[in-house]
C-alpha cells in the first residue's frame, strides 16, 4: 500500500508537474513569437492563443484533490498497520506513515500551486494579445 502512495500518487503528481512546465513553455515561446498580422479571423487567434492553457488550469485544480487522496490512502494504511499489530505498537513505523501522508499533500500543493499561477499569467498574456490584435487589425468597436 506505500508504494501506491509513494510511485502512484507521487508518481502521478510528479508527471503532472513535468506537463505543467512542458505546458507553460511551450505557450510563453508562442506567445513570444506570435504574429498577429497573420491572423485575419478573431476565433482562429483566440483558438490558438488558448491553446494547451486548459490542461494547465486542470492540473492547477485537481492536483491538491490527488494529493488527498495520498494523504488519505497514507492514513488508512496507518490505521491498518495499527490494527495489525497484535503486541506493542512500533511509533516509529506509525510516524513514517503519518509522513508520508503529509507529503501527498505537500506534493499536490506544490503542483497546484505554480500551475494555477503559470496559468493565470498565460491566461492573461493571450487575452493581451487578442486585445492588441483588436486595436491593431479589427479597428474601432462601434
Amino acid at each position: 500500500m506505500k508504494e501506491i502512495v509513494d510511485y502512484g500518487v507521487l508518481g502521478l503528481l510528479v508527471l503532472m508537474s513535468l506537463a505543467t512546465f512542458t505546458y507553460a513553455i511551450e505557450r510563453w515561446l508562442f506567445y513570444r513569437r506570435v504574429d498577429l498580422s497573420v491572423y485575419a479571423d478573431r476565433r482562429v487567434l483566440e483558438l490558438d492563443l488558448n491553446r494547451h492553457l486548459g490542461p494547465l488550469a486542470t492540473i492547477g485544480s485537481s492536483a491538491p484533490y490527488i494529493g488527498l487522496l495520498g494523504t488519505v490512502l497514507a492514513i488508512i494504511l496507518t490505521f491498518y498497520i495499527i490494527g495489525e499489530q497484535k503486541s506493542a505498537i512500533d511509533t516509529g513505523e506509525i510516524m513514517k506513515n503519518l509522513a508520508l501522508a503529509l507529503k501527498a499533500t505537500a506534493a499536490g500543493l506544490v503542483v497546484a500551486i505554480p500551475a494555477s499561477v503559470l496559468y493565470n499569467i498565460l491566461s492573461d498574456q493571450a487575452d493581451r494579445l487578442l486585445t492588441q490584435w483588436e486595436i491593431l487589425y479589427a479597428g474601432p468597436e462601434e
